[in-house]
């Protein structure tokens, strides 16, 4: 005797399973031995109470599958499984090298933009880009201690977001969730574009395309990340480190030149700012100065978004490479604007060198060796930079589509771990962004940094709330840190706001409202589905429905529509056929040939004098839907070709039918495909009259 499966139950003793029983006699009276035979074994193995699907379930089955399986394995690696996870985790060295390159590298371009907005009040007014430098490296190390409270505090990451969120509410949490996802979007733009910029300092043919090269760079970034974290922190670790060594030596050796009073002669640029300047020196160009200089604070905020990514104990990592992030971008702030102030660099008015390229031209002199390691280092961590957008946009993303705030397919892994999707996502709006923009770091810089520091005042307001609710040991010292933060980051908000909102910040306060608007709407929508689809009591009753209502809308008598009317009269005893009809002539033919063959099966014939077919057939469909109560199931027929560019030779009918179906309530649409190698299950057709499909 054999016995199928273990369902346990009566009714499903007779599924099939994937796995067999055999029950033998054994050689003593009363002996039983069961036998468990898996002919699926090398797909599916058991663990437990449940099945696990083996590699070989994922693997290529025709030639062509093989070939895409090879090229997408040599593109983006072999496929992890779930296991796996914890070995894709960052330690700090990997973990600076992917969350710190946009803080980092900010180092390369914020004297830049803060000197090109001095630059326009004369040369003389350059004297104060240090003076803004301290200031930017002051906030930046009031931040990092207050976002050490962040990572303390939540240690599963998501950042501002899951602070405001829990200590103001669900909508300041969405507008921070909104202002980060903007701001990474923008970190990837102007960092691909700041990378360009640099590349073309030594090689200027590249500025005439600096838009095709950026989103060719865009596209490298996306193919590493979605290899996944860890391997994408092995492939940008050597670049990040390989540019703060040589910074640090190139500022090393212009303080010994200068301590050594050996100062060089500054490179002039070949497209100077006018030396008396072209307005006065105001306190709105200052703080218009401040305010681009605070682009080097971009990118502080992702390490505590993503400390789920640290290796245990990820706290502890998390604060060790955010401490290390903020003392290697002071250094080398400071030390790059001291060296550009103290040797007389002078930004280019059209962006075609950047001020490290003459600064280190000044130093080293143009075409040596160090030159070029220095250019295409900095060339390389701001391409790179654009990764802590890769890395902070996804498991935001998958943070909110948890909380159904993002649609669900942000929070889906894909074969490498990674967050596929949101990964995808960024890549395409970065990439809109930076065309919209023309690739230039200048005109996408007002844009940024307002993102950043709303959320971190959200995060730091929301923090001192929470020490105050809480009162844990030491909570007078956090609520101090934590207001401070609050003034200091929400003071650069209003001052980045003031000065840069005529230069397009005004872009980013529009988009961000809309954007919370639509995470909230898509809430909504998800909670309304749950609600609907959400079972009253876990021990539910399966319910008894009646056997539906069954049409076959049928075209021709072939052995596709043999297949389909025998499986319709296995699932209902009420059957029945419909066909339409372009001419009196051609009905009259129809209902003959279809009497002559079956009398089992009633027939409708509906003429359509316009040669429609969708509307009569939707609209027969629901006459007979007013008619009874009970379902309606709508069994489709359909030829399946054997080779793919088959399809363009028939109609999709049944494809179309089935998208007009869709949405309509009370309604089941069963595909019944038929293949050239089936045999119809036994049935065949009763007529020489059959026309072939």
């Amino acid at each position: 005797m054999s016995d199928r499966g273990d369902n346990g139950g009566k009714e499903g003793a007779d599924a099939p399973s994937l796995e067999e029983r055999a029950t033998h006699s054994g050689s003593k009276i009363g002996d039983r031995r069961v036998r468990i035979i898996r002919p699926a074994a090398g797909e599916f193995r058991r663990r437990g109470g449940h099945y696990v699907a083996t590699p070989r379930v994922d693997a290529a089955q025709s030639r062509l599958g093989r070939v895409a399986e090879g090229a997408r394995r040599i593109l983006f690696g072999a496929r992890l499984t779930s296991e796996e996870e914890a070995g894709e985790r960052l330690s700090k060295k990997t973990g600076l090298a992917i969350l710190a390159s946009d803080n980092i590298s900010s180092s390369a371009y914020a004297t830049e933009e803060a000197m090109r907005v001095l630059a326009i009040a004369g040369s003389a007014a350059l004297a104060l880009t240090m003076p803004i430098a301290i200031a930017v490296c002051v906030v930046l190390a009031v931040v990092i201690l207050s976002e050490s409270r962040v990572i303390r505090a939540y240690p599963n990451g998501g950042g501002s977001y899951i602070v405001a969120k829990d200590n103001h509410g669900v909508i300041p949490g969405l507008i921070a969730a909104s202002a980060l996802l903007i701001d990474y979007v923008l970190t990837v733009a102007v960092s691909s574009a700041a990378g360009v910029a640099a590349i073309s300092s030594f090689v200027p043919a590249v500025h005439d395309h600096r838009v095709l090269w950026s989103l060719a760079l865009i596209a490298l970034l996306t193919v590493g990340n979605l290899r996944g974290i860890r391997e994408a922190g092995v492939i940008f670790a050597a670049p990040t480190y390989v540019y703060v060594l040589s910074l640090l030596g190139l500022i090393g050796y212009g303080l010994f030149r200068i301590v050594s009073g050996d100062v060089p002669v500054a490179v002039i640029p070949r497209d100077a700012f006018e030396p008396t300047g072209l307005e006065m020196l105001t306190p709105l160009i200052v703080l218009r100065a401040f305010a681009s200089g605070s682009v080097g604070l971009t990118g502080s905020e992702a390490i505590a978004n993503g400390v789920p990514n640290f290796k245990p104990p990820e706290s502890r990592n998390a604060v060790i490479t955010l401490v290390s992030m903020g003392t290697i971008f002071g250094t080398l702030f400071l030390g790059l604007t001291y060296l550009a102030t103290h040797i007389g660099i002078v930004p280019d008015q059209s962006e075609l060198e950047t001020v490290n390229s003459m600064l280190t031209r000044s130093l080293v002199g143009d075409g040596t060796p160090f030159y070029y390691l220095v250019q295409l280092s900095t060339a390389i961590i701001l391409l790179l930079a654009a990764n802590t957008g890769f890395s902070g946009f996804p498991r935001l993303a998958s943070v909110l589509a948890d909380d159904r705030f993002m649609p669900r397919q942000f929070a889906f892994r894909g074969e490498r771990l990674a967050f596929s999707f949101g990964i995808i996502a960024l890549a395409l709006m970065s990439a809109a962004v930076l065309a919209a923009f023309h690739g230039s770091v200048t005109e996408l810089v007002p844009l940024y940094t307002i993102g950043v520091f709303a959320a971190f005042t959200l995060s730091q307001s929301g923090l001192v709330r929470r020490w105050w609710r809480l009162r844990n040991p030491g909570w007078r010292l956090s609520v101090f840190i934590n207001s401070f933060g609050t003034l200091v980051t929400g003071t650069v908000l209003v001052v980045v706001v003031y000065t840069k909102f005529f230069y397009g910040a005004w872009m980013v306060l529009l988009v961000m409202p809309i954007l919370v608007g639509l995470l909230f709407a898509i809430n909504r929508h998800y909670r309304t589905v749950h609600d609907a689809l959400l079972l009253e009591r876990p021990d539910e009753p399966i319910p008894v429905l009646k056997p539906p209502v069954v049409l076959i809308p049928v075209a021709r008598l072939d052995r596709a529509t043999l297949q389909a009317v025998a499986f319709a009269r296995s699932i209902s005893p009420t059957v029945r056929a419909v066909h339409i009809a372009s001419t009196a002539e051609s009905a009259e033919e129809f209902a003959r040939r279809w009497r002559r063959w079956t009398t089992e099966v009633p027939l409708d014939v509906i003429e359509s004098p316009y040669r429609s077919l969708l509307q009569p057939l939707l609209r027969y469909i629901e006459r007979i839907d007013e008619r009874d109560d009970r379902p309606i199931t709508v069994v489709l027929a359909e030829f399946v070709p054997r080779n793919w560019w088959e399809w363009i030779l028939h109609s999709q009918t049944a494809l179309r039918l089935k998208l007009s179906l869709l949405f309509r309530p009370n309604t089941i649409v069963i595909d019944i495909p038929y293949h050239t190698e089936d045999t119809g299950h036994g049935v065949t057709p009763r007529g020489p009259e059959d026309s072939p499909q």
